[in-house]
């Protein structure tokens, strides 16, 4: 294992990222917050210089490709080398990093890294205990292996963009990265469990984690039901197939909501008592499940008729006291400022040398010995130049200018073609 230990579980770990979008970078994120201490590498010309970007801190240069507020949440915890892996300078530089590296990374389109000769079976060659971690759309074996994909796309493949939505409506895509969230977790999840058999065999592995085989463990209740049953589960919007009622109701104000979920009988019979109608309560045909099913629009009119008086969070407040599942819709940036979320330090304040002060959203989980958290802000174009060529590939500083005035590496963007 290279590096020293520390107080962090993947202190000593060096991961090497070579991937793009979302997905890749959040796993390697991951790995970055709880220790690992993880290279990004990209092509010197992966970012324009004159990208738009929020004004620099007060005294920080205007290096407008160091503020990319999308690029500096995922790649937290990093440093970042700039590296044309299209000459063979750089490819000969990956594979020596590689030689001293427990991790690979990777998430481009199948062809990508066999045509830029860093595959497995590359870097297997100058570090046969690598384990070498593969993310792609579809897998690398089967009909679609040669494909690519972005998230949505394997959301419409996996069924879920179908489930999503309402009735009489098309399909939707989901609100955010769902996908590739979920796949970063599996990959971190299997990176975990090798480098656990790694400290007892000495083995290393390649770890193929195909975004669509993930995707499919999400929507897996509708997959029972198709192979069970035969039935092709569609949109329901925002209604339950065994909680009735159940939905999102508007309350007073603009664009103000409350979720309630009314979850058996007793609780039914509580909601009717808060929302003072005895009369639903005495109906019989609403007592039970089925009942309420089939009236389910008349009773989202009459739950709404009551809470568009009032505000969400007193809504939530006089249900969950009656025993009633309810809670107030919050946007983004009421949910920043949740009490419970300001309590638990789910967002992390991270000074960034130049954006500033950047709240990070943290892993979820929490450790006594301090494994959870954002280990450093985002890095800065090309700070790994210096710490990856000059100190672990121990090459002259003569030979580090050579490489940057050829365009192998490089310390901010370069124009593509170069």
């Amino acid at each position: 294992m290279s590096g020293q230990a520390g107080a962090r579980a993947l202190a000593g770990i060096r991961v090497l990222e070579l991937t793009t979008a979302v997905a890749g970078p959040v796993a390697a994120h991951i790995l970055g917050d709880m220790g690992a201490e993880v290279i990004k590498i990209e092509q010197p010309s992966a970012r324009s210089a004159t990208v738009t970007a929020p004004p620099p801190r007060e005294g920080a240069p205007d290096r407008p490709y160091n503020r990319i507020p999308t690029f500096n949440e995922l790649n937290r915890s990093k440093r970042h080398l700039p590296l044309d892996l299209g000459r063979p300078e750089g490819k000969a530089i990956l594979l020596r990093l590689a030689a001293i590296s427990d991790v690979v990374i990777e998430n481009f389109s199948p062809r990508v890294v066999g045509n830029l000769g860093v595959d497995y079976a590359v870097v297997r060659e100058v570090n046969p205990s690598i384990i070498y971690v593969s993310m792609p759309a579809f897998g690398k074996t089967g009909p679609y292996a040669t494909l690519a994909s972005y998230g949505p796309g394997i959301d419409a493949m996996s069924g879920l963009s179908h489930l999503t939505g309402y009735p009489d409506r098309g399909p939707g895509k989901p609100a955010n990265y769902f996908c590739d969230q979920n796949s970063a977790l599996l990959a971190v999840f299997s990176t975990l469990a090798a480098l656990r058999h790694l400290r007892l065999t000495g083995e290393g592995q390649y770890i193929e984690n195909s975004m669509l085989d993930g995707e499919l463990q999400a929507v897996a209740p509708a997959l029972m039901d198709a192979s069970l049953n035969g039935r092709a589960q569609t949109r329901t919007g925002n209604r339950h197939a065994w909680m009735a009622p159940h939905g999102v109701y508007r309350c007073a104000g603009e664009d103000e909501w409350v979720a309630i979920a009314v979850t058996d009988d007793e609780r039914w019979r509580a909601l009717c008592r808060v929302i003072e109608r005895d009369d639903l309560a005495g109906d019989s045909a609403l007592a039970e499940l089925a009942g309420r099913v089939e009236r389910h629009d008349e009773l989202d009119a009459a739950i709404e008729a009551w809470t568009a008086t009032r505000e969400p969070r007193e809504v939530e407040r006089l249900l969950q006291a009656a025993g009633v599942a309810a809670g107030a819709v919050l946007d983004i940036a009421q949910a920043t400022d949740d009490p419970q979320l300001l309590h638990r330090e789910t967002l992390v304040s991270v000074e960034h040398p130049e954006m500033g002060t950047i709240r990070h959203t943290r892993t979820a989980w929490r450790s006594r010995r301090g494994n959870h958290g954002v280990a450093s802000p985002a890095p800065l174009f090309g700070d790994a130049i210096d710490h990856a060529l000059g100190g672990l590939l121990a090459l002259s500083e003569a030979e580090v200018a050579r490489l940057l005035d050829e365009g192998v590496v490089a310390r901010s963007p370069a124009q593509p073609g170069r």
